[in-house]
């Protein structure tokens, strides 16, 4: 995926006509969501950019607004008229089939519209979608509307992952939510779940919304594998850390290591190190502010380099970690598919991952919390064809130096997962809630 607000495509689904009446109340429900989001912030919390992958909250919401307007009323709306026909530049993202986009690195520049006229032209369109809804006689006008909510969860997540690196820079280390939502549990043991493999099924399958790079459904042979019953904890990454992960160049991919040398680091972002001579535990920077690093939360904020390297690093270093590595794609989603979807998601509020509860021989954490880094390239599947059109640009055209990741954060929606969902980011990025579970052969 690139460091930018998440490209989308058209879903595909045996379902002809979203449900009217369900289709409205999702559409009200993310769009309030959206603003709850966003209340804790100032005007120029909403205003300011961090660095060229982050956007403005304030861009964010006129974006997600602009598809609307873009993709849906302008082709469905009778008499159509835009709120204003300059924002049609302004918060277009990377379709270049509507026109060439303002830019990104300078969308902190966009003083003008201010954030009231953001929120007037969202009431506005909320209006018109809902008359449109109750009103249409259109299926690709609801399935569009079902796309462009979707694709607005994914700027929820983006909006709070921005935030927090906004409020990191300050020195203030300002707070984005006053609720520490961590307690004392039970420490949950690293251990092996043993898949079988053999023939499986990927990718979207069955009714219901799906991007069009979980398509098609195809099969994979997968040899006989394990994954770790929970996610790397961030104590086990201090033992990384502890024992030269970041000096060693051994444990990383050349170009891994060339990156770690040229950014000077030293642990995942948001850390703050002890002094050397400091027997104390880093802190860490977030949603709820400056806080002592638990060692039983997974790690997060890391590079897939990193992911890698830690991977290398547990094979070489723990006896019960022999062959560690980082999982398929296939792997993770086999694994996944009979589980249901729930965990520490963005209705839970905590905006920040949770240690493990043991439940059972099962895995744990398998959607929420961070996302997985896995292994895979992200590559088109086979026989995949992208939708026709201006909606149709993005996910193909980014399957080239990404890789893939699995089962959501502590920041996504939970009705925006399914264990066919495809997350990608380069292999340096690492200002998402991302993290690792291992894997090995059997």
């Amino acid at each position: 995926m690139n460091p930018t607000p998440r490209p989308v495509a058209p879903q595909r689904s045996s379902d002809p006509r979203p449900n009217r009446a369900g289709l409205a109340r999702h559409y009200a429900s993310v769009r309030e969501r959206s603003r709850a989001l966003a209340a804790p912030l100032s005007p120029e919390d909403c205003q300011a950019q961090s660095m060229p992958d982050a956007s403005p909250t304030k861009w964010h919401l006129a974006h997600v607004t602009w598809f609307f307007e873009t993709f849906v009323l302008e082709r469905f709306e009778q008499g159509f008229r835009p709120f204003d026909p300059a924002f049609r530049v302004l918060f277009n993202s990377y379709y270049q089939g509507v026109g060439e986009p303002f830019s990104r690195p300078q969308r902190g520049l966009l003083t003008r519209p201010d954030l009231a006229t953001v929120w007037q032209w969202r009431e506005q369109v909320d209006a018109r979608i809902a008359h449109l809804i109750e009103h249409t006689d259109s299926a690709d006008a609801l399935r569009l509307i079902e796309l462009g909510l979707h694709h607005e969860q994914q700027h929820q997540e983006l909006l709070l992952t921005d935030v927090k690196h906004l409020l990191s820079i300050n020195p203030l280390r300002p707070v984005y939510q006053r609720h520490w939502p961590l307690v004392s549990v039970t420490t949950v043991a690293p251990r092996w779940v043993e898949q079988a493999g053999g023939l499986v099924e990927i990718g979207h399958a069955g009714e219901g919304f799906a991007f069009d790079n979980e398509l098609p459904r195809h099969r994979q042979w997968l040899e006989p594998y394990a994954l770790m019953n929970r996610l790397v904890t961030h104590g086990e990454w201090w033992a990384f850390v502890q024992d030269g992960g970041y000096t060693e160049p051994r444990w990383w991919l050349a170009a891994g290591w060339d990156w770690v040398r040229a950014q000077g680091l030293r642990a995942p972002l948001y850390w703050t190190l002890p002094p050397e001579a400091s027997a104390t535990l880093p802190t860490v920077f977030t949603l709820h502010g400056e806080a002592p690093l638990d060692p039983h939360t997974p790690v997060t904020h890391i590079s897939h380099f990193e992911a890698d390297a830690f991977a290398r690093w547990a094979a070489a270093t723990h006896a019960d970690w022999r062959g560690a590595r980082l999982p398929t794609e296939a792997e993770w989603e086999a694994a996944a598919a009979a589980l249901p979807v729930q965990g520490n998601l963005q209705e839970g509020h905590a905006l920040h991952p949770l240690p493990a509860r043991a439940a059972g021989e099962g895995l744990l954490q398998m959607y929420g919390d961070v996302w997985e880094w896995t292994s895979s390239s992200y590559n088109a599947y086979p026989g995949y064809q992208p939708a026709e059109g201006a909606v149709g640009e993005y996910n193909g055209k980014f399957m080239i130096n990404q890789y893939v990741l699995r089962g959501g954060s502590c920041a996504t929606p939970t009705s925006h997962l399914r264990d066919s969902y495809r997350n990608f980011f380069p292999t340096d990025a690492r200002w998402q809630f991302s993290g690792l579970r291992l894997a090995r052969s059997a």
